[in-house]
C-alpha cells in the first residue's frame, strides 16, 4: 500500500485481511475501512474475528456490518467519502452457487464501487485460479465456464491494469474462510489479484468544420464525422513524445548518417485539388480517396544526393478490416541521384539494415522495392519516379506508413492505440524510449463482441458509406466487419445484406452493453441515411 491511502475492503468473513494490512501499514497513515455483509453477531463468531477488528480500530481503522459490496452508495457511513482502493477478495455468493451468479455478483459490485471510487483510485479482486478467466489463469478455464471479470469490470467502465498474484505469503495473520458459506477455509495457492482503473470515456465524433488555403485560396469544408478524431492531434510537431514521431526522427537520424536530410517544416493543408492528385498521385487508387466539396466558393530538387522530406496525416477511404488505416502519418522523402550509384537499391537497402531487427524485409516488383512485415502487409516502398539531366541522374522517393512502423518497432497490440486520448498511453513515452522497447498494455485482455446486422436496400448498394457509418457509430470500436450472406428478391429490386460486424477497444473499456449501444446506433444511421430496412 501507498502512504496515505484511503482503503475501503468489502465482503470481509473474519476481517484477518484487514487486519493484516493495518499491521504491515500501521507507519503509512493509510485509512482502513473494513466492511462485511453479516450482522455484527453473526460476524464475530468467525474465529478469530473478534481480535481482528480490535486490531482494526486500534490502528485508527473502521469497521461497518451490514454493508451490501452491491449496493455501497446507500451506505450512509460511506455517503460523500471516496476512497483510492477498493479491495474485494475472493467474492462469492455462498454455497453451490453457479458462475452466472458470480459474475451477476461481479458486475454489482463493480457498479457499485465506482460510486466511492477515486477518480484515479483502484479496485482490487483477488480470485481463485481459473476464476478470473483471463490467459494469466493457469490453467485457463473455456471463457463461458468462467466469471468473466474483465468483461464484468468493463460494464461499470473499468478495465484490467494488472494482474498480480495474490501474496498470502506476506499476510502471516490472513485466514481464508467463507468455503461454501462455511468458517473454513480455501485454497489460495494459485490465487491471481486483478487491479482495475478507470477507463477514458467514449467521446462521440462529429463533423469538423475546417477553412484553410488551398492554391492560394481560402476555402471552408466538413471533414466527415468517422475521420474527425484524426486532424489537429500535432503528434508530429517539433516537442511531440509520440511514437510516429519517435518513429520519424530514428528513421532521419539513421537516414542522415548517409544523406542530408532536409525536412518541410512549414504545414500543409489537409486538403488536395484534384487537379494535383492527377499530377503526384497517379500511381493511388482513386476509389480510396475522400472526396470533399467545399462550403464555398510536389517535391523536387535540383541537389544531388540530398533528400528532401514532408511528413502529415493521409486519409483513404478504406473498407474496415485489421490493418486498413483510414487515416494513418506517412513520411516521403525525395531526392535526385546520379543513376550509376542505383539509389533505389541504396536507399532500399539502408532502410531495410533499420529496420529489419523489427521485422521488416524488401520485396522487388519490377522497378519498385516494397518493404513488407507481417502481420500489417505493406509499409513502405522505394521507387524512381523519372530521370532528369541527360538521364545521367534520377529522382528517387520513399514513402513510409509511420503508424504501422510504430506498430512494429514499440509492439503495439494495435494501431488505434497511437490515437488514443489517455493519458496512459503517451506516459509510457514520456523519456524517448528507443525503437525496439515494448509497449506495456495499460487494459489487458479487453473481450471483443460479435453482432450481426441484416437489412433490404435498393438496387443501388454504397458498401463505403456503410464501413464509414459504422466507424461513426461504435467511436471506430469496429474491428472487422465480414459479409455473411446477399439474397436478391427476385420480383423486387432489392437485396438483403447480412453483415457480422467484431467490436473490439484497447484504449477503452468496451462492455457487452456498450456495444450493443453502439451496434443500435449503427442501426438507426443506416436506416436514415442509407434508407435501408434493417430485419
Amino acid at each position: 500500500m501507498s502512504p496515505s491511502r484511503s482503503i475501503l475492503l468489502v465482503g470481509e468473513g473474519n476481517f484477518s485481511f484487514s487486519s493484516s494490512v493495518c499491521k504491515l501499514d500501521s507507519e503509512s497513515g493509510s485509512n482502513i475501512t473494513a466492511t462485511c455483509l453479516q450482522h455484527q453477531e453473526e460476524a464475530l463468531r468467525h474465529d478469530g474475528a473478534a481480535a481482528n477488528i480490535q486490531t482494526i480500530e486500534d490502528s485508527g481503522g473502521s469497521v461497518l456490518f451490514e454493508v451490501d459490496c452491491t449496493k455501497l452508495g446507500e451506505c450512509a457511513f460511506l455517503k460523500g467519502h471516496v476512497f483510492d482502493r477498493v479491495v474485494f477478495n475472493f467474492p462469492h455468493c455462498g454455497r453451490k452457487s453457479g458462475v452466472k451468479k458470480n459474475r451477476e455478483l461481479l458486475k454489482n459490485f463493480f457498479l457499485s464501487c465506482v460510486e466511492v471510487l477515486a477518480e484515479d483510485g483502484e479496485v482490487h479482486v483477488s480470485l481463485c485460479n481459473g476464476q478470473g478467466g483471463t490467459p494469466a489463469d493457469q490453467p485457463k478455464r473455456e471463457w463461458h465456464n468462467s466469471w468473466q471479470v474483465s468483461a464484468m469490470a468493463a460494464e461499470a467502465h473499468l478495465i484490467l491494469s494488472a494482474v498480480r498474484h495474490f501474496e498470502s505469503d506476506n499476510l502471516p495473520s490472513y485466514k481464508s474462510t467463507g468455503y461454501r458459506s462455511q468458517d473454513k477455509g480455501f485454497h489460495v495457492g494459485k490465487a491471481l489479484l486483478h487491479v482495475f482503473s478507470r477507463s477514458a470515456p467514449f467521446t462521440p465524433v462529429q463533423i469538423v468544420q475546417m477553412e484553410e488555403v488551398v492554391e492560394g485560396e481560402m476555402v471552408h469544408y466538413n471533414i466527415p464525422a468517422e475521420l474527425s478524431d484524426y486532424v489537429s492531434r500535432g503528434f508530429l510537431s517539433s516537442d511531440s513524445i509520440h511514437p510516429v514521431k519517435l518513429v520519424q526522427d530514428f528513421l532521419l537520424k539513421g537516414l542522415g548518417e548517409h544523406w542530408p536530410v532536409s525536412m518541410k517544416r512549414n504545414p500543409f493543408p489537409h486538403l488536395i485539388s484534384a487537379k494535383q492528385l492527377q499530377t503526384c498521385c497517379h500511381d493511388l487508387d482513386n476509389l480510396q480517396y475522400y472526396w470533399i466539396h467545399l462550403l464555398q466558393k510536389e517535391l523536387t530538387s535540383g541537389n544531388a544526393d540530398l533528400l528532401f522530406g514532408i511528413s502529415g496525416v493521409v486519409f483513404r477511404s478504406v473498407p474496415i478490416s485489421l490493418w486498413a488505416l483510414p487515416a494513418f502519418h506517412e513520411i516521403l522523402l525525395t531526392g535526385v541521384f546520379p543513376l550509376e550509384n542505383e539509389p533505389v537499391k541504396l536507399i532500399g537497402h539502408e532502410l531495410e539494415a533499420l529496420l529489419s531487427p523489427c521485422g521488416v524485409s524488401i520485396v522487388t516488383e519490377e522497378k519498385t522495392l516494397h518493404l513488407v512485415a507481417q502481420p500489417m502487409g505493406l509499409i513502405g516502398k522505394v521507387f524512381a519516379s523519372n530521370t532528369a539531366d541527360g538521364n545521367n541522374h534520377v529522382t528517387v522517393s520513399a514513402s513510409l506508413n509511420l503508424d504501422l512502423l510504430a506498430v512494429l518497432l514499440f509492439s503495439l497490440p494495435d494501431w488505434r492505440l497511437l490515437w488514443s486520448h489517455d493519458p496512459r498511453f503517451l506516459k509510457q513515452f514520456s523519456l524517448r524510449p528507443p525503437p525496439g522497447t515494448s509497449f506495456q498494455p495499460f487494459s489487458l485482455y479487453p473481450e471483443s463482441f460479435s453482432f450481426d446486422i441484416s437489412f433490404w436496400t435498393g438496387p443501388a448498394w454504397e458498401e463505403k458509406m456503410f464501413h464509414a457509418i459504422a466507424r461513426e457509430a461504435s467511436c471506430g470500436t469496429v474491428e472487422q466487419v465480414k459479409l455473411i450472406d446477399t439474397f436478391s428478391h427476385p420480383d423486387l429490386s432489392q437485396t438483403s445484406y447480412c453483415y457480422r460486424l467484431t467490436y473490439h477497444s484497447h484504449t477503452h473499456a468496451l462492455s457487452h452493453t456498450q456495444a450493443l449501444t453502439f451496434h443500435k446506433e449503427l442501426e438507426v444511421l443506416l436506416s436514415s441515411r442509407m434508407q435501408v430496412t434493417v430485419r
